[in-house]
């Protein structure tokens, strides 16, 4: 038979992922002939020969692809034989808009570490050590295709060994783009605070350990941006660090040697060592052991740590130096963008430190850390999407309608786009009300829009117009889609779980506002990914303060009391809780004061009535603590009641007043704290599932997904899906994309690529 000339298209994650060496193996292997190369829209094959063999290579290129290849399609057309000789890797081309999936970041495999520990090889010890399966890749492209000129290792020439692994197709590193060794690739330096060597190479890991080793917080680049790093065991250490970030409550991460380490610190599920020990290496949230070898200041009050494993090679020569646990939190002043220019880094973690650890590799994108749960008996749930899981894309489970940019909410921001059949996310950015963060956001949507090559049609927004990406959106010379906070939420998990509704959608979060310019918080939505409606709430009450309530929880169990038990439990309350408190009911009484029908605020409310926290000094802080007192407490106890009543348009309300009334009655019988916690979250779950069965049963549908920041407790998501479930309905939980806010871009983005093009237009919301 005469051979014939194939053309295959393959998309998907395909660059930076070592896909071209595997093709080209793979194509010399069955005795073809051609090419390979990048180009803008992913790989682009041309072989030539038997029939039968073009055949097997177009089924291995989807079967058995490269470890960290995810492959989306793979087109074939013929053409014409040309009669070439051997089969080449072709320089890539960019002659067209992006259109390939990003690799992210992976940690360094096992094979490159084998050689970081090997006396006898030539990276022995060298902390950029990497190959085709592993190493950096999101945080250092600048630009697609991926090519080592189109990343921050372009002003590193490769030596003649790197060069001749690099264009070796039987070596591992065979066009792995950040190839390096000592003698051309990047390379460490310990710096005072001022930014002055003190030592360089083996010395400088040598003095960074020594300093961390005598309780010294040092400053350590990393991969998508600096740490604070200090010795996890010594409590001195660990106050001091807090004292230096300004960061008086929220848990450190801790990064730990190996498995084994982890498994004295915490009781890991199969799902957390899975998690633990993947390439993506998230920080993954466990229960805590008695024993563990770690400050209690590291998550004062907390039944949990957030433990990680080392994903670079410079951690790896660190951890192996010190064998013992390390604080390795995000390089920055509380609530600030975690630092990853050299010179911002020296100007704002300078004056923090007692030394830095930094190596001469340019970030060309800042990347935190990501941060899953693991939950008993179930998949662990994404809690910060970013480094080793962002930029991937998300399937859609439909075709968009147009290209889309979604800016997302004001805390936890990312970004997205939407094209063809994916969404795609960027990193964390942070809380946009400080301004770094908010120019990390500028850079995150031209940087995602160029990588993606989306040029977008529509851009989806909040509807709260003081939100700083709601103003940038409403700047830009485009269409616009407002898509209200809890669809967004609700769209996001549909995105999470590969459907496109209808459900019945709890949505329970802090703020957000609604349809009605309310603030809403605790919503029962009839959704699908293009329409929502209202059918359910919690009862309302006053917000006294506004955003500073929030922060002053105590607040809200004043709010709650007077509305659930009247003036004088509230006035009761209040002489034990504030000074002001005469003032602030006085403002909750006002008819002005703006009223929430907020989850948020209401697990406030209650952590404040049990004396767990009045105020708090990080977000979310008394619903987390709230959830942590009922730590060993059965999840099937009895729970408080609640009432559902309907007002005269036919709403649905969730009424928690009767709950509350049991909350004051338990605490002032002296009935444990945690046990009134357990029946707390048993009570409003069983109440909140009970409502969306009705509500789902009355408009005809059989799902209920469960989203927004409040879920994010697992003891409430435990209830309400074992309550749902019981009575015959599916339930939808959040895997792979945060129930936050970190997830309303994705959210809206899906809203918006699904919508008719008759509903879109400036400020036009649903």
């Amino acid at each position: 038979m005469s051979p014939k000339r194939r053309r295959l298209r393959v998309t998907g994650t395909v660059q930076g992922v070592g896909f071209r060496p595997f093709v080209y193996r793979t194509a010399v292997e069955l005795g073809l002939t051609g090419f390979v190369g990048n180009d803008a829209e992913g790989v682009v094959v041309e072989a030539e020969g038997d029939p039968a063999r073009l055949d097997e290579l177009t089924r291995r290129l989807g079967a058995s692809p490269p470890p960290l290849a995810r492959v989306e399609s793979i087109e074939s057309v013929e053409v014409a034989a040309i009669g070439s000789d051997g089969f080449r890797i072709v320089e890539s081309r960019s002659d067209a808009a992006p259109a390939v999936a990003v690799s992210v970041d992976v940690a360094t495999c096992a094979d490159c570490v084998a050689e970081l520990r090997d006396p006898s090889d030539r990276r022995h010890g060298y902390p950029f050590i990497n190959c085709t399966n592993c190493g950096p890749r999101y945080t250092i492209i600048r630009s697609i295709p991926y090519d080592r000129r189109s990343t921050t290792m372009a002003g590193f020439a490769m030596c003649s060994s790197c060069e001749a692994e690099y264009g070796d197709p039987a070596d591992r590193r065979f066009h792995a783009e950040p190839n390096a060794c000592p003698v051309c690739g990047p390379q460490i330096a310990f710096r005072t605070p001022a930014g002055d060597v003190l030592a360089t190479g083996t010395d400088a890991l040598g003095a960074a350990a020594d300093a961390l080793a005598r309780g010294r917080v040092l400053a350590v680049k990393g991969l998508g941006g600096y740490h604070l790093a200090v010795d996890a065991s010594d409590g001195t250490a660990v106050t001091e660090l807090r004292r230096r970030k300004v960061r008086d409550d929220k848990p450190f991460a801790v990064m730990v040697p190996d498995l084994l380490s982890a498994r004295a610190q915490c009781v890991l599920s199969a799902s957390a060592e899975q998690a633990l020990t993947s390439p993506r290496r998230p920080i993954v949230l466990a229960p805590r052991r008695a024993e563990a070898l770690v400050a209690p200041d590291v998550a004062p009050g907390l039944p949990e740590l957030g433990l990680m494993l080392p994903y670079t090679p410079l951690h790896e020569l660190l951890l192996d130096r010190l064998r013992r646990p390390l604080v390795m939190t995000s390089g920055n002043l509380s609530d600030e963008p975690i630092a990853h220019d050299d010179a911002d880094a020296l100007a704002r973690l300078g004056p923090l430190v007692d030394g830095m650890l930094t190596h001469d590799r340019p970030i060309h994108i800042r990347c935190d850390d990501s941060v899953v749960r693991a939950r008993p008996d179930a998949p662990v749930q994404m809690a910060r999407r970013s480094r080793g899981y962002a930029p991937e894309p998300l399937a859609l489970p439909f075709t968009a309608s147009r290209q889309v940019l979604a800016v997302g909410a004001e805390l936890k921001s990312t970004v997205a786009v939407a094209k063809g059949t994916a969404v795609t996310a960027s990193h964390h950015v942070g809380d946009l009300e400080h301004l770094p963060a908010y120019r990390s956001f500028l850079q995150a949507v031209e940087h995602l829009c160029h990588l993606a090559g989306v040029a977008p049609e529509v851009v989806a927004h909040d509807l709260h117009p003081e939100y700083l990406s709601t103003k940038f959106a409403m700047d830009l010379d485009l269409p616009l889609l407002g898509v209200q906070h809890h669809h967004a939420h609700i769209a996001s998990c549909l995105v999470d779980r590969g459907r496109t509704g209808p459900v019945l959608g709890v949505s329970f979060d802090g703020l957000g506002l609604g349809c009605d310019g309310q603030l809403w918080g605790g919503e029962f939505l009839l959704a699908d990914l293009v329409t929502s409606r209202r059918v359910g709430h919690l009862r309302p009450v006053p917000l006294p303060g506004g955003d500073r309530a929030a922060r002053e929880p105590w607040r809200m169990a004043l709010a709650w009391t007077a509305t659930a038990l009247g003036p004088e439990a509230a006035a009761r309350y209040g002489a034990t809780a504030d000074p002001q408190w005469e003032a602030v009911l006085a403002v909750a009484a006002s008819p002005a004061t703006a009223t929430t029908t907020s989850a948020g605020r209401l697990f406030d409310a209650v952590a404040a009535l049990l004396g767990i926290r009045p105020r708090i000094t990080y977000e979310g802080q008394a619903a987390i603590e709230l959830e942590a007192a009922a730590t060993g407490w059965a999840v099937d106890l009895a729970g408080y009641p609640v009432e559902v009543t309907s007002t005269g348009s036919g709403m649905s309300v969730l009424d928690p007043a009767p709950l509350l009334a049991a909350v004051v009655a338990d605490r002032d019988r002296g009935i444990p704290i945690g046990e009134i916690s357990a029946r707390f979250h048993a009570g409003l779950g069983r109440g909140a599932a009970g409502l969306a069965a009705d509500l789902a049963a009355a408009h005809g549908v059989e799902t209920v997904a469960l989203s927004g920041g409040v879920f994010q407790n697992a003891r409430l998501t435990a209830v309400v899906a074992l309550a749902a479930r019981a009575a015959g309905l599916e339930v939808l939980v959040h895997e792979h994309v945060p129930p936050n806010d970190g997830g309303i871009s994705i959210g809206q983005a899906a809203v918006a690529a699904a919508t008719p093009a008759a509903n879109l237009g400036p400020n036009r919301a649903l």
